[in-house]
């Protein structure tokens, strides 16, 4: 999932009943309304999180603070399903946890429109191989373990077609699938399994995509990745994480502004020293993440 979806964050289980925001405008009971969009003015503003015990975010609060005036409250979540909910029944008035493929499929699947309004940073998926230092090194007719999934399934397709170990018809995408392999144009066989099982397989694998969190656990040092997906490709535009709003909300200053100092300088030292250095900062205006989360939704709805 995004950065935090993916690597599943180490979280706090999240309270499910979460206080309105009424010094924003908040309707009553959650329900969302058409009606009014923040004001620019806004004093106080509360974004969902799924990582709110990680120091970096009160340094983002202090800054914002600084910047703005603007006080930052945060709501922290462990469950996935719930943020997005949140935001669109005005409980929230940003959340900050998914990437864009992730957004779009929530929106698509629930007939919603909610809009990334900042980047915040991609995490490349890596490929792992305790027997080859390379994919160039991998024999033909090998097995590369991958997430089964969907999310993650697409993206190590994306992965593997990179690295030139799998050939995929029309070219990997965010909504790519097993079925679409050129098998007779690629050097290995994917085999799909539950995510928490590509890091225990790995032994008896040529390779195996594994997430972040899992290769924590297993104690996977980074000598062990020989391969992971571009972050400056356009393949992997699905993956930025983003500062989400409402709709009505996409263009509210304060919210964009807020968003921007994701990356003031103190900020990003804060995250880096927090989450490491493996994530790329991403810096793609709210149009553009829009233009992108887009063309994803209309893919989903077209695949």
């Amino acid at each position: 999932m995004t950065k935090k979806l993916l690597i599943a964050r180490r979280t706090a289980v999240a309270a499910l009943a979460i206080s309105l925001l009424t010094a924003c405008g908040a309707s009553n009971g959650g329900s969302q309304s058409s009606a009014s969009a923040l004001p620019t003015d806004i004093k106080t503003v509360k974004i969902g999180v799924s990582d709110g015990a990680e120091p970096y975010w009160q340094v983002f609060k202090k800054v914002v603070q600084e910047e703005t005036g603007v006080t930052v409250e945060f709501q922290n979540f462990s469950d996935y399903n719930q943020p997005n909910p949140a935001l669109d029944q005005k409980q929230l008035d940003l959340n900050e946890f998914q990437h864009l493929q992730y957004l779009a499929t929530y929106n698509v699947a629930n007939n919603k429109n909610l809009q990334p309004i900042g980047a915040t940073a991609i995490y490349p998926l890596p490929l792992y191989s305790k027997k080859y230092k390379s994919t160039e090194e991998i024999p033909e007719g090998s097995e590369i373990g991958v997430p089964n999934d969907p999310t993650n399934l697409s993206r190590s397709l994306i992965v593997l077609e990179q690295a030139g170990l799998i050939s995929i018809k029309g070219g990997a995408n965010s909504t790519s699938t097993p079925a679409e392999i050129d098998t007779a144009n690629s050097k290995v066989k994917v085999v799909q399994m539950d995510a928490k099982m590509t890091a225990q397989n790995l032994d008896s694998l040529a390779g195996a995509i594994v997430n972040n969190n899992y290769a924590t656990a297993a104690k996977l040092g980074k000598d062990l990745i020989i391969a992971k997906d571009d972050p400056a490709a356009d393949s992997s535009k699905p993956y930025i994480n983003a500062f989400v709003a409402r709709d009505e909300d996409k263009t509210n200053p304060t919210l964009i502004k807020i968003a921007e100092l994701y990356h003031d300088p103190e900020v990003e030292a804060a995250i880096r020293e927090d989450l490491g250095e493996g994530g790329i900062f991403k810096t793609d205006t709210p149009e553009e993440l829009q233009e992108a989360l887009s063309v994803i939704e209309e893919n989903k709805k077209n695949s």
